[in-house]
């Protein structure tokens, strides 16, 4: 196989810490490379005509890499220098990722086999438009089903018209009810599924020709789920099992063994898993339990549950337990360990932590010629540099007062408020062990924001990007 040879383009300030990352990638990888630091200090200032008019690439290079934050059509220089350019990672770090060489996220997650139901709680406490709202938001975060939630006791006359303009706007409906009346309006609205059924509505549920889930009367009489599935069966009424998940303090592990105890006494059925019991009423994020959850259904064969999103630290749920179905069916259709696949689900502390170490920080230091503040968090510290000084500590109060005073201009309120917003996202990142890179967002996963750089917000202003806070 024939060796590449790459041209690395960079600024003055990266220059050091590019050079240790490709000293040990490139013979893992197996290509050759040279380094062309342009004159630019900060490489993520880059753009196609600065490129196109201070480069000189030298021959016998296959192609030539960017930083991934260069901004501009990378054909003009593919035209103009007769050979591929193209743009690494936005974080020189991330180029072992780039390379194949840190378990590169497959590009199809697309399969799953667990559908997800999610409930609209207390609905007829809502107004229409809100039912279609929640509705929506749960359908474009990987619900399959919408499923209208009543208020026990009570007999709400609207089932079946909110059944049937949720058919309209286009989604799958269940009704979750034990009153008659409910259900049937729902039913003849276009409700595909009824949640639930036991001995106490069996016998008219079970003739409304449509599929209902089959409970035990107490969750943990499981004889009575028995004698429910044996009469469905008889009636020829579609079905699935739910035999109820419990909550932790109330039966949280003999309701995991029935789960077990019902696969194995029922191969042939499908089962349902209500997971809200789990997940609303344990006073932890949601993310993990809903991969642990999603993980014991899938090795159960476990091909549907009902989530709710009610309680302020179950907000993302619905999401979550897509991300989480597509993880798992990939980690064991595949047999591989559900770690270095997608990092979505990874989202209070980074997968990993990209640091430039104290020998490359105090290179820096040496190197820098001009006012603009660099902002580092790693080693337990926040690390800040510009031509005045090195100060680093863990009190960003602290280190504000050193550094402005050091300050022979002083600080005008605009940089000082673009200063105290960069460590503010730094000591966020310091306390949570997360990476930190100055000016751009933190990683929260799949609840990550865009936001706009400095420099890129000067430069949509027409000012000069270099002239700034960075």
């Amino acid at each position: 196989m024939k060796q590449e040879r790459i041209l690395f383009i960079t600024g003055k300030l990266a220059e050091y810490s590019l050079r240790e990352i490709l000293e040990k990638l490139a013979p893992q990888v197996n290509f050759t490379y040279e380094i062309t630091v342009l004159n630019v200090q900060v490489a993520a200032l880059m753009h196609v005509p600065l490129v196109k008019r201070r480069l000189k690439v030298p021959d016998g290079f296959d192609w030539v890499m960017l930083p991934g934050l260069c901004k501009g059509d990378l054909q003009i220089l593919t035209d103009h220098f007769g050979l591929p350019f193209k743009r690494g990672p936005k974080d020189h770090f991330d180029l072992p990722e780039y390379f194949g060489q840190a378990g590169r996220p497959p590009k199809d997650l697309s399969q799953y086999d667990i559908e997800i139901l999610a409930e609209i709680n207390h609905a007829p406490l809502l107004s229409n438009a809100e039912i279609i709202r929640q509705a929506d938001h749960y359908r474009q975060n990987g619900a399959n089903l919408i499923d209208v939630g009543c208020v026990p006791g009570e007999s709400w006359s609207g089932a079946g018209d909110v059944v049937r303009m949720l058919v309209d706007a286009g989604h799958r409906v269940s009704i979750d009810s034990f009153e008659q009346k409910e259900v049937e309006a729902a039913v003849n609205s276009g409700a595909e599924l009824i949640l639930s059924c036991n001995h106490t509505n069996i016998d008219w549920v079970s003739k409304l020709g449509v599929e209902v889930v089959a409970i035990p009367d107490l969750p943990s009489d499981f004889d009575s789920l028995r004698a429910i599935v044996d009469q469905l069966v008889r009636s020829d009424t579609p079905f699935r099992i739910d035999p109820i998940l419990e909550p932790i303090g109330f039966g949280f592990t003999a309701s995991l063994e029935r789960y077990y105890r019902t696969r194995k006494e029922f191969p042939e059925f499908e089962i349902m898993m209500g997971i809200g019991n789990l997940t609303e009423l344990t006073e932890v994020d949601t993310a993990g339990i809903n991969f642990v959850l999603a993980a014991l259904c899938q090795e159960l064969n476990i091909h549907s549950i009902l989530a709710t999103e009610v309680i302020n630290w179950a907000q993302s749920a619905i999401r979550e337990f897509d991300y989480a179905r597509r993880l798992v069916k990939f980690s064991i259709d595949n047999k591989t360990l559900p770690k270095h696949i997608h990092y979505q689900l990874v989202m209070l502390r980074d997968a990993r932590l990209n640091e430039m170490g104290q020998g490359a920080l105090n290179h820096l230091a040496q190197q820098i010629r001009d006012p603009n503040y660099r902002i580092f968090a790693e080693q337990d510290e926040l690390h800040v540099i510009n031509r005045d000084g090195y100060w680093k500590g863990t009190d960003p109060f602290e280190l504000f007062d050193q550094f402005e005073a050091a300050n022979p201009k002083g600080l005008d309120p605009s940089h000082a408020f673009y200063l105290g917003y960069e460590m503010c996202k730094a000591m966020t990142a310091l306390t949570l062990g997360k990476h930190y890179q100055q000016d751009q967002p933190l990683n929260w996963g799949f609840l990550s924001q865009a936001e706009v750089s400095a420099q890129e917000r000067r430069r949509l202003q027409g000012e000069d990007p270099q002239c700034g806070p960075r």
